[in-house]
């Protein structure tokens, strides 16, 4: 079968990273029989250069008419004077907003190679750490209603039953398919908004019975994270605390570099990158980690593209390499063997 996915490397490290994730791919067509054919355009800043705006027609134009879409990173100082509307990140918004992308999908994965880089200590981490968070990511307080009145700011807060219930609604099938445990996090106690969150996610648990759903406030959740991780197995909260709170999950695994992320909507169409940014300190030097962007490839297969088995093989491949002592210097420790973004990428495809 063939898969038509746009690539949008983007700026910094995000073209080098997105080069081996992209040769992964390749070799999981060549091994399990798939023609995926890939398409670059531009977006963020390398399209401001181009193009005087960070999202191209275009570029959205080729999004939509493929049946997935790879990112690399966007962003970067070079860009940081410009003015809130016209800077790379716009591109995001963009391309979620275009592709109707409502859920933002964060696992926070700790392999056991790894449990030393957590800053967590060894007896809370255990052999390992799974979390996924699902954060609803075109609503709430960075949508809503905002502006100036003299010395004063306002940012509005404001969610309606059907945009809860569709992010809800996917945070129950996730669960369905892990441990059959969904955690929602809101601030009910205070907020109208949270009030009405947790009534929609209380009234959808009935369609899901097999699903063990409790409720968390964001406080308690943000130190429940620190306290007892494992105690997680998928979260679904509103788009605010999901970016704070998958952020803080992130951490938890040591190592930003090493963490996917998915966006999806209603149908199959999804876009994947590393939760990273564009690090343009490390930019060109062959020092990047790959992993994030590898298995957000992984991820690619799973959700849009129903390919479980091959899913499987690039989280497996990942596994072994990294129980075999190589790390990029982002995750190196005492012993291991230090290897650069491309070495890694052949490593994981020699796996494969």
């Amino acid at each position: 079968m063939t898969y038509k996915i746009a690539v949008i490397p983007g700026d910094g490290i995000g073209r080098e990273v997105t080069e081996q994730a992209v040769n992964v791919l390749k070799a999981v067509g060549e091994k399990f029989g798939h023609i995926f054919e890939l398409k670059e355009v531009d977006a963020g800043g390398c399209a401001i250069d181009k193009y005087g705006e960070p999202l191209p027609a275009k570029t959205l134009e080729v999004c939509k008419n493929s049946d997935s879409v790879l990112l690399g990173a966007v962003g970067g100082p070079k860009w940081d004077t410009l003015p809130g509307s016209q800077r790379p990140e716009q591109a995001l918004l963009g391309l979620r907003k275009g592709l109707g992308l409502f859920a933002n999908l964060r696992p926070a994965v700790l392999h056991s190679a790894l449990k030393d880089a957590s800053p967590l200590k060894p007896e809370i981490i255990g052999e390992g750490l799974d979390v996924m968070v699902v954060r609803e990511l075109t609503g709430g307080i960075y949508f809503g209603e905002r502006g100036r009145d003299n010395d004063s700011a306002f940012d509005t807060e404001k969610y309606s039953v059907g945009e809860i219930e569709r992010i809800a609604r996917v945070a129950f099938e996730i669960a369905m398919k892990r441990n059959k445990k969904l955690v929602s996090v809101d601030k009910a106690n205070i907020l109208e908004s949270s009030r009405l969150w947790r009534e929609v996610v209380t009234g959808l648990a009935q369609e899901y019975p097999e699903v063990e759903v409790s409720h968390m406030y964001v406080d308690n959740a943000a130190m429940q994270l620190v306290k007892n991780p494992r105690q997680f197995d998928v979260i679904v909260t509103s788009n605010m605390f999901g970016d704070i709170l998958s952020d803080e999950a992130s951490m938890i695994t040591g190592s930003i570099g090493m963490l996917p992320s998915a966006s999806l909507g209603t149908g199959k169409l999804g876009m994947y990158e590393p939760v990273h940014g564009s690090a343009p300190d490390i930019a060109g030097q062959d020092k990047a980690n790959p992993i994030a962007t590898i298995v957000s490839v992984a991820m690619m297969l799973r959700y849009s593209f129903n390919l479980g088995k091959e899913a499987d093989a690039i989280e497996r491949a990942v596994g072994n390499v990294l129980d075999k002592g190589y790390r990029t210097g982002d995750i190196m420790s005492k012993g291991m063997n230090l290897v650069g973004t491309r070495e890694m990428g052949e490593l994981i495809i020699s796996e494969l």
